[in-house]
């Protein structure tokens, strides 16, 4: 059976593209708008977007372009029932692309009008292949009464290589909605089928399985899926299985669920694969049909924030309530936004709610210790890492980072007496984590310690990360530190290559060069280095060094000369 790894094939939708200069319509008072919604459209901006095209469209209200860009706009920004009767007045006017389409029969699964969708879908083009076509007319026909034939037009995908993984999971969560759990259970023990190995997979087997009175079978899948990851939803789950309770199978309710649910499976198919605004149309559309479809919600935040549209990222977030299991996920998923969206001083204290309301769960307290030490309040950010610790238990190798992110914590809290244990203890967790001996290899050298071991650590993470520049770079400025200017010079040269537009390397490219006297060379890799927006502070620096060279900057800095690091080799 084919992996699914093998179908991530990109599902356009043909129309979600942006609005091209070359159909800037010919009326002058349409071109303003368009132009406005064109760049709100580059932008990822949906809902102005939409704003500007319904605008547009007040005098031209039969132009194609601008009603599909409609279409896809307010699909976009969540507003399907919108979009619907945009789309079916241009299949009104003889146009049919893929998007319009596939609104149009999200709109009739909506509207439970099967009859119309057992008409329509044979001969609807809504993705390339046969594949979204036959699954939905899978859920038709039983939205119209008959399972036979649903299950049939499953089934029917059986004869199409890759597509048989589609067919077979549609067909198991028919026959788990319709009461047959043997028959679901059945199909989903198929372990070459990776649908039923994702997470909403596993929670559909589980269910399943609840229902057959298998609890330790169950137990067991949820236990491989998830160990002993402590989350509400996890937790909740696992109390309701302790207690030998048989699960109702929610994954699909109604035939409308049905479509939901292949709308959702195309949308995590094509995240990362295909461009993401048309994986959130996908999702968008999951949502429509059904509202408490939480893990597509949860998908159509991710994907917002990688559009960078993160207020309405806080949105989608927001409309999973309290009372539902994935509510702190969401909620450390709104925290992400609000601090990508600037919005730092909101997101720190939402972080500092949710660990007041959920104390016991390890994810918050880590969530906000990164946000404590991207503010630089590092004495803090370290505090929260030790609570997140203290509910370890006995640490597993998977803690590793928990510990070198306290490490960092502290050592840029410049308490690195307790920095080294925390990365030595990432280290018996992990050992030979490059990130971990480049960040103490590096440190040592930064205070004169330990100078051997510490050179050591960093050929040991070169070796195994050999085109890493910022690893590379530790190495060369450890043998710069250490007067071994000839040996720095080749591999402070890599990591520049690697890394050439990255001011502190390309500062440390012009030390390196200064020190084996190769002056003209060094003043250019400052004034390279000044153009790629160093820190205030390092930007000083170098134009102290640009004025009087590196070796009176030693001086000043009462730093070993470039002799005394020769001598100390």
């Amino acid at each position: 059976m084919t992996s699914l790894s093998s179908l991530r094939f990109v599902l356009a939708l043909a129309g979600a593209s942006l609005l091209p200069l070359s159909a800037l319509p010919a009326k002058a008072e349409v071109a303003g708008p368009y132009l406005a919604a064109r760049s709100a459209d580059i932008a990822s901006d949906f809902r102005e977007a939409s704003h500007w095209l319904g605008l547009a469209l007040e005098h031209d209200p039969a132009n194609v372009t601008l009603l599909e860009s409609l279409v896809v706009a307010l699909t976009g920004e969540g507003e399907v029932a919108r979009a619907v009767p945009v789309a079916e007045r241009l299949a009104g006017l003889g146009e049919a692309a893929p998007i319009t389409t596939t609104v149009i029969i999200a709109g009739k699964f909506a509207a439970q009008d099967y009859a119309v969708l057992l008409s329509d879908l044979p001969a609807a083009q809504i993705g390339p292949g046969n594949l979204v076509n036959q699954l939905l007319l899978g859920w038709a026909h039983i939205g119209a009464g008959s399972m036979s034939e649903g299950i049939a037009a499953f089934d029917a995908l059986n004869k199409a290589a890759g597509m048989e993984l589609f067919g077979l999971y549609h067909k198991a969560l028919a026959l788990a909605m319709a009461g047959d759990f043997e028959g679901a259970a059945e199909l989903m023990a198929d372990e070459k089928n990776a649908l039923f190995s994702t997470r909403r997979g596993t929670f559909a087997r589980i269910e399943v399985l609840s229902q057959l009175d298998r609890f330790d079978e169950a137990k067991g899948l949820l236990d491989a899926g998830f160990g002993d990851r402590t989350d509400p939803e996890i937790a909740t789950l696992r109390a309701r299985l302790d207690k030998r309770e048989a699960l109702p199978f929610e994954t699909v309710r109604t035939a409308r669920d049905g479509a939901a649910e292949v709308f959702h499976i195309l949308a995590g198919l094509m995240q990362g694969e295909a461009p993401d605004s048309q994986t959130l149309i996908q999702s968008r559309l999951s949502e429509y049909l059904r509202p408490d479809h939480t893990d597509a919600t949860l998908l159509t935040a991710s994907v917002l924030e990688n559009l960078g549209r993160y207020e309405l990222a806080v949105e989608a977030y927001d409309r999973i309530p309290a009372a539902n299991p994935s509510y702190l996920a969401a909620q450390t998923g709104r925290v992400t936004a609000l601090y990508q969206s600037d919005r730092k001083a909101e997101a720190v204290a939402g972080m500092t709610e949710l660990v007041k309301a959920y104390p016991k769960y390890l994810s918050v307290h880590v969530g906000l210790g990164d946000l404590l030490r991207r503010e630089e309040r590092y004495g803090e950010a370290a505090a929260a890492y030790s609570r997140a610790i203290e509910l370890l238990g006995r640490p597993e190798p998977a803690h590793w980072a928990l510990y070198y992110s306290r490490g960092i914590a502290w050592e840029q809290a410049k308490e690195f007496g307790k920095a080294e244990p925390d990365f030595r203890k990432a280290l018996e967790l992990n050992p030979g984590q490059p990130e971990v001996l480049n960040y103490l290899g590096y440190s040592l050298l930064d205070r004169n310690m330990k100078i051997e071991e510490a050179i050591g650590m960093i050929e040991e993470a070169v070796r195994k990360r050999p085109r890493d520049g910022y690893i590379i770079d530790s190495l060369a400025w450890g043998l710069f530190l250490t007067g071994r200017y000839e040996e720095a010079v080749q591999h402070m040269e890599t990591a520049s290559l690697l890394m050439p537009v990255d001011p502190i390397v390309t500062d440390h490219l012009g030390d390196v060069y200064w020190a084996v006297g190769r002056h003209s060379e060094a003043r250019f890799q400052w004034r390279r280095a000044l153009s790629f927006e160093p820190t205030e502070k390092d930007a000083n620096r170098i134009r102290r060094k640009l004025e009087v060279g590196l070796d009176q900057v030693l001086v000043e800095e009462k730093l070993p000369s470039l002799d005394a690091r020769r001598v100390k080799k």
